[in-house]
Order: structure tokens, then sequence, then C-alpha cells
């Protein structure tokens, strides 16, 4: 490798993941190592997966400058629409998520048009919509359970994939997920590959190969640690695979399409972009539509894992989406799903450990805080 043309990691890239290996493991000393059962891995993934589907599309909205407030209400709105429709009139089960859909769009084109059409603050239209989302969502359940769900539909929230179970130490192994580690282990690696070659053709600066090599162990140490311990368990949630479709679209979406590229420029400078023939109001309405339909997802994901639509569903949502985000370092979507795991592991750990509610929220403020701190300043300093 050219010396000439190497330069070391940016490790202010990497820093949000090594905080979460370095969270992780602080809690796994105090937990006596409880937060690194199969079992509670298994929590963790299905706890946080509302989390990370919300942190998808707030990212988008905090890429334009703004948040949405609403989603946590919109969550509960659509989780009461599946409710009524399969508990009250024994509606299809298909037929209530894709009503659950529609909400969760009329939502978010709601939202869009106030901001994109009237140029309505979006704090202001989306405070609006979490008031009026929560209000009509205790109308609708007149302040009631709707429960028990069927098995089929809560299997979205709740059900596995299919296993191949085999005999290994004292218990089993999961062959599906062990497999599934590997083709990840195989497709980070081929990434890495293209990049490294596409650097070398444009003749950009290229990482030293040990650095990559440490780089690559501990992406892959985590990858194989998570599956393994599902493989201990019931194997591969289905929450996980709608998280892992989700994240790899809007992954795409953000880093290699022109609508991707209008939400940077449009959150770098408005003005600018509009006057470079960004069509500005296209791209607030679409993203907040697509937050309404992502937070529909997320109702769809939540009632199914508590087999019921409950009114106070989705209760603060909103703050866990956008501390994600902020967490995350801002800027792309694999930072906010990892500031959204960085705040999972946070709540499990400190509720496996024993701390009250209380305290769980003034350290997850002071983590909040510390870390877009700590961001700023880097920045600052580098300018």
């Amino acid at each position: 490798m050219d010396k000439k043309k190497a330069v070391n990691i940016d490790m202010k890239q990497y820093g949000m993941v090594l905080a979460l290996i370095a969270v992780f493991l602080i809690f796994a000393v105090m937990t006596g190592g409880k937060n690194m059962s199969p079992a509670n891995i298994n929590n963790l993934i299905m706890q946080n997966g509302y989390v990370v589907i919300l942190a998808v599309g707030m990212l988008l909205c905090v890429l334009t400058g703004n948040i949405d407030l609403g989603v946590g209400s919109i969550v509960a709105l659509c989780g009461a629409t599946v409710g009524i429709l399969m508990i009250d009139c024994h509606t299809n089960m298909w037929v209530a998520i894709l009503a659950a859909l529609a909400v969760g769009v009329l939502a978010g084109m709601f939202v869009g048009l106030f901001v994109s059409k009237l140029s309505i603050p979006p704090f202001i239209v989306t405070l609006a919509t979490m008031l009026m989302g929560r209000g009509l969502t205790y109308t609708l359940l007149k302040a009631q359970t709707k429960g028990p769900l069927p098995t089929s539909y809560t299997y979205i929230g709740a059900g596995f994939l299919p296993t191949m179970k085999i005999p290994f130490g004292n218990g089993t192994l999961d062959v599906v997920s062990i497999i599934v580690a590997g083709i990840a282990t195989v497709l980070v690696i081929m990434a890495e590959l293209k990049s490294i070659n596409t650097k070398k053709k444009y003749g950009f600066p290229i990482n030293p190969l040990w650095q990559i090599i440490i780089k690559e162990a501990v992406i892959l140490m985590i990858v194989w640690f998570f599956f393994y311990k599902l493989s201990r368990y019931n194997g591969i949630p289905f929450v996980l695979v709608i998280m892992g479709v989700l994240v790899g679209l809007y992954h795409f979406i953000t880093s290699k399409t022109v609508a991707g590229r209008q939400i940077y420029a449009l959150g770098g400078n408005a003005k600018a972009a509009k006057l470079s023939g960004i069509n500005t109001e296209k791209v607030f309405f679409w993203v907040y539509t697509n937050m309404g339909i992502l937070s529909a997802i997320a109702g769809i994901v939540l009632s199914a894992r508590n087999a019921s639509a409950t009114p106070k569903a989705g209760d603060g949502f909103e703050m866990d989406a956008i501390a994600s985000c902020y967490i995350g370092g801002i800027g792309t979507i694999i930072g906010a799903v990892v500031g959204a795991f960085i705040m999972g592991i946070l709540n499990n750990g400190m509720s496996l450990y024993g701390w009250s509610t209380d305290i769980q929220k003034i350290v997850k403020g002071a983590v909040l805080l510390g870390a877009v701190t700590v961001d700023l300043l880097s920045k600052r300093k580098k300018g």
C-alpha cells in the first residue's frame, strides 16, 4: 500500500460504535453478565425495534434541520386502528395493517402539507399532531385497551424465523442464525473491499491495512456476538428482519440517490438548495410523509409485540428517536441505528441493575447532552 496515499482512520467517525461497546461492557460488569445472556440480547433487539424504525425516519427530518414531535402519537393511533378493526370489526389482518399504514401516510401528508405548502414551522405542526393524534387515540379506544390480538398478527412483533437447531454445549444452536452471520460477514468484507477499490480508482487516501483489519474485526465481532447469542435462544426475531430491510433501504436512499443528496443539501443551506434548482417543498413533503409511514410500521410492530392496542402506546417515543439521531452523530442512517442501540442498552442495563425510572431519565439526559456537546466541540475544533 502506497504510504503517500495512506491516512489514519478518523476515530470520530467510529466513536459512537466504541461508546456502544463500552456502555455494554460497563453494564456487563455492573449486572454480573446478565445483559449478555441470550434471552436479554433477544429482548434488547425486540424492545428497540420501534426506536430503530423511528430513528431511521427521524434522521431525515433532522437532516433538514427539523424534528417530528408527533411520531409517538401516530404510533399509538396506528396501533389503535389495528386493534379496533381486528377486535371490534373482526377485519382480516392484512386489511387492518393496510388501514394502519394508510393512517400513517395521511398523518405524514398532513404534516408535509402544512410544512411545505404553507411554510408553517415543523415544530408547531408536529406539536399539533402530537396533541391531536393522542386525543384521537383516546377517543377511538375510549381510554381502553384492545386485545388480545391474534397470534398471526403478534408474530410481526414477537415471532421468530424458522430455526434449524442442533445440540451444542448445554443447549442448542440455531444453524440459520449462524448462516446469516456468515452471509453478513461476507457482505461486510465485500463492502470494505469495494470501498478500497473505489478510493484507489479516484486517487483518494486509503487507511493503513492494519487499521482496516482492526476496524473490520471489531464490526464482525459485534455481528457474530449478537447472532451467536440469538442462535442460543430462539433464533432470529422477525423484528430484526424488518429493521434490517429498512436500515438497508434508507442507507441506500441517503447515500446513493438524488433524493438523499437533496435532503443533505436542504439541511446544509435551504436557500442555496432552492437556488440550485432543488424543489425544497417536494423534499419537505416526502420527508414528513415518509415519517408517517415509518410511524405506522412502528405502531404495527409495537401493538404486535404487546398483543394489544393501548391509549398510552408510543408515549415519549419521539424523544427516544430524536435522541438516537443526535447521539449517533447526526449524518448517517448507521449512526442513527448505533444511537438507538446505545439508548436501548442504557435502558436495558439500568433496568437490570435496578435503577428507578427517575434515575434512568437523569442518566439518559446526561448522555444525550454529553454526546451532542462532544460532537459540537470536536467540529468547532476541526473547523
